[in-house]
């Protein structure tokens, strides 16, 4: 089915971006705002502009029924996600697909398959994509995980298991001590969820490279 009307459930600089590339391929563009944003640059620049709601996100660009109803209301054949928000909630992207909208990316059961890295980690390799040296560790434990870090050795950087991003990545390195904590307790101590432990250089820019992080070498 052809796209004429893309709803955009994101703000800022990726709205933006999406509605240059819909101007391009000619495709109407509606973006979405809570109360503060009514004058930002995205809800300005789209062919319409609809409110979802107060300042707070769980309220407005978290709200899936507002987003549905707003793609609803505007006539919206398809929505995309942007990056973050709902960009990978398996959820949401059912919901467009109850409502019978267009999700731009991919199926819910692709998104729940894929949300947690550890999981992703293992179906890539079953697969037989290329993947980061390294193990996961059957024991999740602390203990466990402590003693898959001292496998891995030097330098590792450890990740949530779970939720994009990289606001909890830590660099620790071994027989240094790093924030008044051991390298293998900071791990430990910042992983208190499931980890995959990877070997694989470390660099500046290796931080942010695209692989199912967990703790790295």
């Amino acid at each position: 089915m052809p796209i004429r009307r893309l709803l955009i459930a994101n703000r800022g600089e990726i709205a933006l971006r999406v509605i240059r590339a819909c101007r391009e391929l000619g495709i109407e563009t509606v973006a979405v705002h809570s109360d503060v944003d009514a004058r930002s640059l995205h809800a300005l620049a789209a062919d319409r502009s609809i409110p979802i709601g107060p300042a707070p996100a769980a309220q407005s660009y978290l709200s899936i029924p507002r987003i549905i109803e707003a793609a609803q209301t505007s006539g919206a054949d398809a929505i995309h996600p942007g990056y973050g928000f709902l960009s990978e909630n398996a959820a949401f992207a059912d919901a467009c697909s109850t409502a019978g909208i267009v999700f731009v990316g991919p199926p819910a059961a692709v998104i729940a398959r894929m949300g947690s890295k550890i999981a992703s980690r293992r179906l890539a390799n079953a697969a037989g994509v290329a993947i980061v040296p390294g193990e996961t560790p059957a024991d999740q434990s602390d203990v466990g995980v402590r003693t898959a870090v001292e496998r891995v050795g030097r330098v590792r950087l450890p990740k949530r298991f779970r939720r994009p991003g990289a606001r909890r990545q830590r660099r620790s390195v071994t027989g240094r001590s790093t924030r008044s904590a051991s390298s293998i307790d900071l791990i430990t101590s910042r992983c208190r969820c499931s980890a995959t432990i990877m070997a694989a250089p470390f660099t500046s820019s290796s931080a942010t490279a695209p692989c199912s992080a967990g703790i790295r070498k």
